[in-house]
């Protein structure tokens, strides 16, 4: 048997992947076992809740909330029935 057809190539290299691929899945899985829980996360709440208020400052959210009714809102000539 000299040489294999290009199929049994392409399964052998398929299934090299496959392998490959569980053993990086199972190392990773191990790592995250390995982590203490609670510090895989790089952001603290507090630094998450200052974030999100300079965020809205940027935006200036929340101070024209009593100015909402004054967006004009499209209106639908035509009725619906359930």
């Amino acid at each position: 048997m000299p040489g294999r057809g290009r199929s049994s190539f392409t399964k052998r290299q398929k299934e090299h992947t496959r392998q490959q691929k569980q053993r990086d899945k199972a190392e990773r899985r191990i790592q995250r076992k390995d982590e203490p829980s609670g510090t895989s996360n790089d952001f603290d709440l507090d630094e998450l809740q200052r974030h999100a208020a300079e965020q809205a400052a940027m935006f200036r959210m929340g101070d024209d909330d009593a100015d909402i009714s004054s967006i004009p809102r499209e209106r639908n000539s035509e009725k619906t029935e359930p």
